[in-house]
């Protein structure tokens, strides 16, 4: 039997925060009646993918406290309403994040992150030749390390759970597709930009 759409009959914010709104969708379905669905609504996110002309992924080694825990991460954020698009953005958070810069900034995809219970899109994109212009220009709440880890390391990182964040390997996973997997390296260890880190 195929599936019939739920049709939402109303909807009642619970929560508002800077990052989501929390919301209760009362819906209808044809054969299976009414219930209540929470949702979290959120801007669009992006990520990106910073590669210098050597081959190295320009990352972020963070603390994140959904999990109490550190992070290995490409840049990345939500699209904040000053942003004229999910690129702009992404460039953004880049040179925010990292210090480095980009000319030539390819649109890799978008998933959605969660669509049990979000209704927004994650854009990811890669960032050719990126060069180092700066340094990070970081939010009051954000520390961050800045880590140069090979392309060729990073399959081995996510599979040994080095790289843990979903909508990251998503991100490796959109750039795997378009430009074919990238070749393996012996040494799985990040290694700090000869320009040092940010702490």
């Amino acid at each position: 039997m195929k599936p019939q759409r739920w049709r939402v009959t109303r909807t009642d914010r619970l929560c508002e925060t800077r990052l989501f709104s929390l919301t209760r969708r009362r819906s209808a379905h044809p054969r299976l009646g009414e219930a209540d669905f929470f949702v979290f609504e959120a801007p669009a996110w992006v990520n990106i993918i910073p590669l210098t002309a050597d081959d190295r992924v320009i990352m972020v080694r963070q603390f994140r406290h959904g999990i109490d825990g550190y992070t290995l991460e490409v840049p990345g954020g939500m699209v904040d309403p000053s942003d004229r698009n999910p690129r702009h953005a992404a460039r953004r958070e880049m040179v925010e994040e990292t210090g480095y810069d980009s000319r030539r900034i390819i649109q890799l995809g978008r998933v959605h992150p969660n669509p049990a219970i979000q209704d927004n899109y994650c854009y990811s994109f890669l960032a050719e030749q990126a060069e180092r212009v700066g340094e990070p220009n970081l939010d009051a709440t954000e520390e961050t390390e800045v880590v140069a880890v090979a392309l060729a390391d990073v399959a081995r990182l996510i599979a040994s759970g080095r790289i843990t964040h979903s909508l990251v390997i998503s991100a490796f996973a959109l750039m795997e597709l378009r430009n074919g997997r990238p070749p393996r390296g012996r040494n799985p260890q990040p290694r700090q930009p000869r320009s040092g880190a940010r702490p």
